[in-house]
């Protein structure tokens, strides 16, 4: 996310790069376009937040690895608003009022102190549940149900970090029930902002969220280029909540990571499939994909999650301090409020 965000930046006729902070400490003292594989920017990767501090910037594109336990990252994004920037992050940040006041009155005091404003955007979250499925939505006289599910292929992933422990792929389901565990804190704590912010696009609130998470263990040893997983440990993690809404509406989330697609016939072709029961009942598949099969296989999805965050910087900026999320286009109404 941070390598493609930085290319986009860099390319692009209308933005400024100002700074680049990274994590690893081989990068740091690097210029920005030999990260990005661009030509020399004349901008140097700093380690050191204080130098980001500093900047004169008025958006900051937020991309690092989600991390346990959720808040982790609050404190530095606390700090970048109450310099003055803007945030957009691809982490989290989608909708914090899901959240308790101990969780949002430190961000919101950030954003009051540096007159600015925060958002989380991207694919998922960011898209697909609160602005895609909230439209077509518009298209319902009534509805009783509606269901999001997520696949996306993890086989071509290289990061042992990532795949064997934000992923939970090799987890020994007799030793370690990773749906009851912190992973599954975690993803709750993120998609429970996409379901409050459905509601809240819906004009309703969430009365219950209820989890049904699932694991697939591997029939046999299966190679990634992460490392192997063995038979009989965890393959894939199906993550799934579903929300009551207080008028009526169950509102499911599904989001299934796999190692290997063909275990999971069932799940067809896409990386999204929506579903919205009522009347009339409607469908969609989304899927996002490169024309040139030589590029890496996670291209694309990184291609678009980044383009979502660019394209909201003029209305992150333009909005009041505090936090942001873009209204839903004309979703469903089961009551209308009087413009009078």
């Amino acid at each position: 996310m941070g390598r493609t965000a930085l290319r986009r930046i860099i390319d692009h006729p209308d933005l400024e790069l100002a700074g680049v902070f990274v994590y690893s400490a081989r990068k740091a003292g690097l210029d920005a376009g030999k990260i990005a594989k661009r030509p020399d920017t004349g901008v140097l990767c700093t380690g050191d937040i204080e130098r980001i501090l500093q900047l004169d910037a008025d958006m900051v594109i937020h991309t690092p690895r989600i991390t346990l336990p959720y808040d982790a990252m609050n404190d530095d994004v606390a700090r970048l608003l109450a310099s003055g920037k803007n945030v957009i992050s691809t982490a989290g940040f989608h909708y914090p009022q899901a959240h308790s006041s101990d969780y949002t009155a430190p961000l919101l005091a950030a954003c009051a102190r540096g007159n600015s404003t925060l958002t989380g955007l991207g694919v998922n979250p960011g898209f697909v549940v609160e602005r895609l499925t909230l439209a077509a939505s518009g298209l319902c006289h009534e509805i009783d149900r509606i269901g999001i599910s997520e696949t996306v292929d993890a086989s071509f992933m290289a990061s042992t970090e990532f795949v064997f422990g934000l992923m939970g792929f090799g987890a020994n389901p007799l030793t370690d029930d990773i749906t009851r565990g912190p992973l599954a804190g975690l993803y709750t704590a993120l998609f429970s902002e996409v379901l409050h912010l459905a509601a809240h696009g819906l004009g309703d609130t969430v009365e219950l969220i209820s989890p049904a998470h699932q694991v697939t263990v591997a029939p046999r040893d299966i190679i990634l280029p992460a490392g192997t997983i063995a038979a009989g440990t965890v393959a894939a993690t199906r993550w799934c909540w579903t929300a009551v809404l207080s008028r009526g509406i169950e509102l499911t989330l599904s989001i299934l990571w796999t190692a290997d697609p063909s275990l999971h016939p069932e799940h067809g072709q896409g990386h999204w499939n929506i579903r919205i029961e009522g009347r009339p009942n409607v469908r969609l598949t989304l899927a996002i994909d490169e024309g040139d099969h030589s590029a890496p296989p996670a291209r694309a999805l990184t291609d678009a999650t980044i383009a979502v965050a660019i394209a909201g910087i003029p209305a992150v900026i333009a909005a009041p301090s505090g936090f942001f999320a873009f209204p839903a286009p004309t979703p469903f109404r089961d009551q209308l409020e009087s413009t009078a």
